[in-house]
């Protein structure tokens, strides 16, 4: 009796035994192809997996995602244009939120990081002028000497038990030993220029988001301690995550998200079964894994830097633009987000696809993301009832002004 290969332990044997191509990215090769491949515009070829190995935890390689095509789109997008106001995904527990954007570790650009430890950099110089960086940086700046150097974007998850010290900094407890009055950097200051993962964004304290709504607005924030105060620069793009099993967000804070994501559950059983042997590999071996998914993870990393340089000059046309604005109008949302977020978004599709130019179609593939749970029945009908109110007013105005001028 002939022996059958047992392919149980094999991370994309299809489901349930049929020769169909799965997920693996093989045929990559521009950010266009990227963008497909997490839209599923088409599958991918099979390719071998390595032995395993007992490794350190690596993150799980944005490109082993399986389906949330939405999800994957709306994180590549906001890593190319953080001027979209970051990505807020809604959806139930075990969906694969936060092993996506932990992924994102795979894909991050490179930027001027700053080498100061207060975040000065020369684009504040060319901004803001000399008095826009301390003292120590601006001796560095007119000695000519760099005040960066290039890096990746960093993911910085706020930690569930994080207290508001934590967050916006406080007191250095190991200089105050020393006598010594120093403030220690926060959460948000770390969060610089990079990616602030905020889970369970509803859940958190009214203090700890007001802090980093505020910063995110601001672009800066100040700490205060006792007779020593610091600023700090806070421009990060937000992610955020949570279960609205678990409580509604504040519109406040739901306004500050660009694009609104809903995560729901796999429905394919093709998907589910290949999520499942890529989570199995992924525990075996991480290091293997990454390793199946180096190259092209490299070459989509390089694809994201090229869109992000692109970015700049991308214009919307006049006729694009109108079609925007007026679907904004008749969708009746009131926040100036919404465009902020609808171009920024369409801009970075574009670039994405190696374009100069937004088209009527990028904003069909944006609105969806960009739009949702941006309008308020609450507020329409209040300015409603209040424009009535109005008109009842002017009306008995009208009244009796026209009878004090009979008599």
């Amino acid at each position: 009796m002939n022996e059958q290969p047992n392919n149980a332990g094999s991370p994309d044997q299809p489901y349930p035994t049929e020769n169909q191509p799965t997920l693996l990215p093989s045929n990559i090769r521009s950010l266009k192809d990227l963008i497909d491949t997490v839209t599923g515009k088409y599958l991918m070829d099979e390719s071998e997996v390595g032995e395993s190995g007992f490794v350190d935890q690596q993150p799980f390689p944005f490109l082993a995602l399986v389906g949330q095509k939405e999800m994957k789109l709306a994180l590549l997008l906001n890593l190319i244009n953080p001027a979209i106001g970051g990505v807020l995904l809604l959806g139930p527990r075990g969906t694969g939120k936060t092993t996506a954007v932990r992924s994102l570790a795979n894909l991050t650009p490179r930027i001027p990081r700053s080498l100061c430890y207060y975040g000065c950099t020369e684009q504040d110089v060319e901004a803001q002028g000399i008095d826009a960086i301390c003292p120590a940086c601006a001796k560095k700046f007119g000695e000519g000497k760099s005040l960066t150097q290039m890096e990746e974007v960093r993911l910085v998850e706020l930690p569930l038990n994080a207290q508001i010290e934590d967050v916006v900094g406080g007191i250095d407890e190991r200089a105050a030993i020393h006598q010594r009055m120093r403030l220690k950097r926060g959460i948000l200051s770390q969060a610089d220029r990079n990616i602030l993962y905020v889970d369970e964004v509803n859940l958190l304290d009214d203090d700890i988001i007001n802090a980093i709504l505020d910063a995110s607005a601001m672009g800066t924030y100040t700490v205060r301690r006792g007779p020593i105060s610091s600023t700090y620069f806070a421009r990060f793009s937000l992610v955020g995550s949570m279960n609205p099993e678990e409580g509604a967000l504040r519109p406040q804070i739901m306004d500050r998200f660009g694009l609104r994501i809903l995560v729901d559950g796999l429905e394919d059983p093709q998907e589910r079964w290949i999520a499942y042997q890529h989570v199995d590999q992924y525990r075996r071996s991480p290091n293997a894994m990454l390793a199946d998914y180096q190259e092209q993870s490299q070459f989509a990393r390089t694809e994201v830097q090229h869109a992000r340089d692109l970015l700049p000059t991308v214009q919307i046309p006049a006729t694009v633009a109108k079609a925007g604005l007026h679907l904004i109008q008749v969708l009746e949302i009131a926040s100036l987000r919404a465009e902020i977020s609808l171009f920024e978004a369409s801009k970075a599709y574009a670039a994405a696809d190696n374009r100069s130019i937004v088209e009527v179609a990028d904003l069909e593939v944006i609105a969806p993301m960009a739009l949702r749970m941006r309008r308020s029945a609450f507020m329409s009908q209040y300015f409603a009832d209040q424009q009535q109110e109005d008109q009842r007013l002017r009306e008995n105005l009208k009244q009796i002004t026209k009878e004090l001028l009979e008599h």
